[in-house]
C-alpha cells in the first residue's frame, strides 16, 4: 500500500494520494486550495496514474482544486449529494462573515461528478474503498475506509484529539457525535485514522483519550465488524 500526502494551502488540508504500490493507478483524496502542483509532484515521483478524486465533504477547503486536477487528468470527482451544491457554490458551506473572505470566488463542477452513498464499496484503482456517511459538519460528510488495512480518510469527522467543527451551515453537534459513534467507535483500535487537518492517529489513541468520542460513546449501538 502507498499512501502519500501534503498540508495543502492557507488551511493545511491534507491532501492524500493512494495506491496499491508506486507506478500503479491511484486515487486522490481532498485537493484543497493550491493543491495541483503537489498532486502533480506525487503523481510524477510515484509513477501514478489517478483514477479518480474522492471528497470527504464539500467545505472550500477541501474542493478547491478539484476541477483542474480532474480536467488534468480525465477523471472523475466522488462526492455525497448532500454537498455537491458546494463544489460550485463554495460560500453555501461558510457563515456570511467567513464567506464574504473569498471576495467573489468562483468555482465549477468537474465535468464527471459522481455520488457516494452510504455502504457503497468502490472498487477504484486496486484498492476496496468502503464509503460511511458520517454527517454532523456537513450534510454529505463521508469518510473512506480500506477494511482490508483498517485505514480510515476521516475528513473533518475525527481529527487527533478533537473533532470537525459543527457550526457552520449544514453542521450539527449531536448529528456529529452520532456518526462519531456510528462509525468511529466500532471499529479496531488499531484503525489508522488520516484526518482532513493534523497528524494521524489510530481509533484506540482517540478512544482513549478525545474527550469527544467519550462524549460520543453513549449514542453507540451493539459493536460490529469490518
Amino acid at each position: 500500500m502507498l499512501i502519500a500526502g501534503f498540508p495543502a494551502g492557507a488551511f493545511q488540508t491534507n491532501c492524500y494520494v493512494v495506491a496499491p504500490a508506486a507506478g500503479e493507478e491511484c486515487v486522490i483524496v481532498d485537493p484543497g486550495q493550491d493543491a495541483t502542483d503537489g498532486v502533480e509532484e506525487l503523481l510524477r515521483e510515484h509513477r501514478l496514474k489517478p483514477v479518480a478524486v474522492l471528497l470527504t465533504h464539500g467545505h472550500l477547503d477541501h474542493v478547491w482544486s478539484v476541477a483542474p486536477v480532474c480536467g488534468a487528468r480525465d477523471v472523475p470527482a466522488w462526492i455525497h449529494p448532500e454537498d455537491r451544491h458546494l463544489l460550485s457554490d463554495p460560500a453555501a458551506g461558510w457563515s456570511d462573515t467567513s464567506a464574504s473572505l473569498f471576495g467573489g470566488l468562483t468555482l465549477s463542477e468537474p465535468d464527471d461528478v459522481r455520488e457516494l452513498t452510504d455502504g457503497a464499496v468502490l472498487q477504484l484503482a486496486g484498492l476496496e474503498l468502503v464509503v460511511d456517511h458520517t454527517p454532523g459538519h456537513t450534510r454529505g460528510s463521508v469518510s473512506f475506509r480500506l477494511p482490508d488495512d483498517e485505514i480510515m480518510f476521516s475528513g473533518d469527522l475525527l481529527f487527533a484529539g478533537s473533532i470537525g467543527r459543527s457550526d457552520l451551515p449544514g453542521g450539527d453537534y449531536p448529528t456529529i457525535l452520532r456518526s462519531l459513534a456510528a462509525k468511529c467507535l466500532p471499529l479496531p483500535d488499531d484503525t489508522v485514522v488520516l484526518p482532513g487537518h493534523g497528524p494521524q492517529t489510530t481509533i484506540g489513541r482517540e478512544r482513549a483519550t478525545n474527550p469527544y468520542l467519550k462524549e460520543a460513546a453513549p449514542h453507540a449501538g451493539p459493536t460490529r465488524g469490518i
